[in-house]
């Protein structure tokens, strides 16, 4: 999977009305898009100096937030190698952080990072797909650092999506965690470009347990089910991001992502293009939920330990 209420960024940036804690993670928030997303990173498409540049740049963010590397792992980065379509050998790297919960079972939070690069000369630089989903999951790890999450929490910012789900492929193949430590899957994959402020979350026909905990509060913000069903063909997003290699293993997971639009894969999916007051709220939305599920999960296991207990 993977139109245009476009606010100005030094408006954003400047509006003091709401806490200031909301204003200054919403500030980051665009910032990441927009570092993301620009020139110099040259589309960040996979084995090119533009990933790695990006690399830098979310490995920094993660350790300004204080996330620890995953403990399997020296330092945040995992290379990886595959095949492409052209049956040329081609390096990436996945990028993992996490925060110590309650307990040890894990929810991993992910976003790829990478994106198609330069095509006729031209920059694709990927704001909607996918700086968008990196720049929220980096507003996910901050808010989770200063409150602590009752699951283990890994941020998983993967590397060759765009060449067919390489990084996730490869994280399900080499787990740095057992495999049934991971209770939930939440990945993020386009959510900044939509005019009907409509943001899907795709698993819940698949994962019907997770559906009460799937909506939002903020009236500003559309939270729909659906994009799941495999009647529906082309429609059902269940293989088209990384969430793929979580359920292919049958850990449930919430896709986050909005309908394809115009700038889908084009040299136009510009930060000027994103629309920044939908961003923000679907991002806060997804913080909602986040932490709704987390918690939710963590009672029902709980109450499911307490119940083997007594038997």
């Amino acid at each position: 999977m993977k139109f245009y209420l476009l606010i100005p960024l030094s408006l954003m940036l400047s509006c003091t009305s709401v806490k200031n804690t909301d204003a200054q993670a919403g500030s980051q928030l665009l910032k990441d898009v927009e570092i993301l997303s620009s020139d110099v990173y040259e589309g960040r498409k996979t084995g090119t100096k533009g990933a790695e540049m990006a690399r830098i740049y979310i490995a920094n963010r993660f350790k300004n937030i204080g996330l620890a590397p995953v403990p399997a792992v020296p330092g945040y980065e995992v290379p990886f190698s595959f095949k492409n379509n052209k049956g040329v050998n081609v390096n990436g790297k996945n990028l993992l952080a996490y925060i110590a919960g309650k307990s040890e079972n894990i929810v991993v939070i992910s976003a790829h990072y990478d994106h198609i690069g330069i095509i006729n000369d031209q920059i694709y630089n990927g704001a909607d797909d996918n700086a968008s989903g990196v720049a929220a999951l980096l507003m996910l790890a901050a808010h989770f650092k200063k409150n602590k999450p009752d699951h283990t929490l890994i941020f998983a910012a993967f590397d060759a999506e765009e060449m067919g789900l390489q990084g996730s492929k490869n994280f399900i193949a080499n787990p740095p965690v057992p495999l049934n430590k991971i209770k939930l899957n939440i990945n993020l994959d386009m959510v900044s470009h939509n005019d009907k402020g409509e943001l899907y979350a795709c698993g819940t026909f698949k994962y019907p347990q997770l559906r009460p905990f799937v909506f939002s509060n903020n009236a500003k913000i559309k939270v729909l089910l659906g994009h799941d069903d495999p009647k529906t063909g082309r429609d059902d997003w269940t293989d088209q991001s990384d969430h793929s290699a979580f359920n292919n293993k049958d850990i449930p997971f919430i896709y986050f992502g909005v309908e394809d639009h115009k700038d889908y894969h084009k040299a136009s999916d510009e930060f000027k293009n994103i629309n920044p007051s939908f961003f923000t709220n679907a991002s806060n939305a997804i913080l909602e939920i986040a932490g709704r599920l987390d918690h939710q999960l963590y009672i029902k296991s709980v109450m499911n330990e307490k119940k083997l207990m007594k038997q």
